[in-house]
């Protein structure tokens, strides 16, 4: 039996399954509330229970006093709707709402996509979980100091593991670590989630979604999240790469496209090579989305990828008539030492 759950001073409603802990339905209906442990031991996700009944199927959680349970506080990773509720809970909805972390993580798996390029998955232990806006990054924590930064490539319903796409830089540390020497398992830590980097969910306007490289990572976790929750805005996805084996997942943007009537798709080559009978668009992707889209002015943007295609884009969609305050950008810097 399901439950309806109504989040009071907002128009946000969900719907509970049996068993299904607040946070899990809220996430599953691609809504943010605050959490971190999903254990109750942080209180984290505390917020009042407004009207209706709830049960703790183990007991009271460790970070809920008795007087805080009986003023209607509750704890809503472990809270089960036993009626229809209405809760106070602030939403999350900008970045500076979540608080980063420094969390330990391991190796659940290592995918290589291309000759430079590979996938890995992060496990974080059993009672800890990374509450993220789609399109942030986090930052690894090395030795002396250093710090690389990766931009997280799921969506945050899908937040079982955590997904990284790295390129290999000849002579960078991490990098060469990660394609040398890392293996399932291995333990790593980083602070996140980090960067003002999000999908903007309060605007209707159409998107324009360009990623150079890697930068395709942020934008896949942007689209996944956006078809989650069932955005209808119109999406035109630009990838920009120099040659076909770096675009490492053509065939995921390629099935967006086929399966959904809002979302358009424009792989660019800048050097495609004699091999690659490429066919498509040539030259860089940023001239490429003015090319299509001469008048900006009715769009936002997001894009990401290394400094020299973000600087470049960001003086050409100006002059295209976008406006500052709809793009959205996150450029990356690799570091060799």
């Amino acid at each position: 039996m399901s439950h309806q759950v109504h989040i009071q001073g907002s128009d946000h409603a969900f719907s509970v399954e049996e068993g299904e802990s607040i946070i899990d339905a809220a996430l599953r209906a691609g809504l943010m509330l605050p959490y971190s442990c999903r254990s109750g031991t942080c209180g984290t996700c505390m917020g009042e229970v407004v009207s209706g009944e709830i049960t703790y199927p183990d007991g009271l959680p460790p970070a809920i006093s008795a007087d805080q349970d009986a003023a209607g506080q509750a704890l809503f990773c472990q809270a089960r709707a036993a009626s229809d509720l209405e809760i106070r809970v602030r939403e999350v909805r900008e970045a500076g709402d979540i608080r980063p972390q420094r969390l330990p993580a391991r190796v659940d798996g290592i995918e290589t996509l291309a000759p430079d390029v590979r996938r890995v998955f992060l496990k974080l232990p059993r009672d800890k979980r990374l509450p993220f806006l789609a399109g942030q990054y986090i930052d690894f924590l090395l030795r002396g100091g250093q710090r690389r930064s990766f931009s997280l490539a799921n969506a945050p319903h899908d937040d079982e593991r955590l997904e990284l796409h790295i390129r290999h830089l000849p002579g960078g540390v991490f990098s060469g670590y990660v394609f040398e020497e890392m293996q399932e398992g291995a333990l790593l830590r980083f602070e996140g989630p980090l960067g003002n980097f999000f999908l903007r969910e309060d605007s209707d306007r159409p998107m324009i979604l360009m990623g150079g490289g890697t930068g395709f990572g942020p934008i896949k976790g942007i689209v996944e999240h956006a078809l989650h929750l069932g955005v209808a805005r119109p999406m035109h996805i630009y990838w920009g790469a120099r040659a076909v084996p770096d675009l490492y997942l053509d065939a995921l943007p390629r099935r967006w496209a086929e399966t959904h009537e809002g979302i358009q798709y424009t792989p660019v080559l800048s050097e495609p090579q004699p091999d690659d009978d490429w066919q498509g668009a040539v030259g860089f992707v940023h001239e490429q989305v003015v090319r299509e889209h001469p008048d900006l002015s009715g769009f936002d943007v997001y894009m990401s990828g290394p400094p020299p295609m973000i600087n470049a884009a960001r003086e050409a969609f100006t002059e295209a008539g976008l406006p500052a305050d709809r793009l959205y950008y996150d450029s990356f810097e690799a570091a060799a030492e």
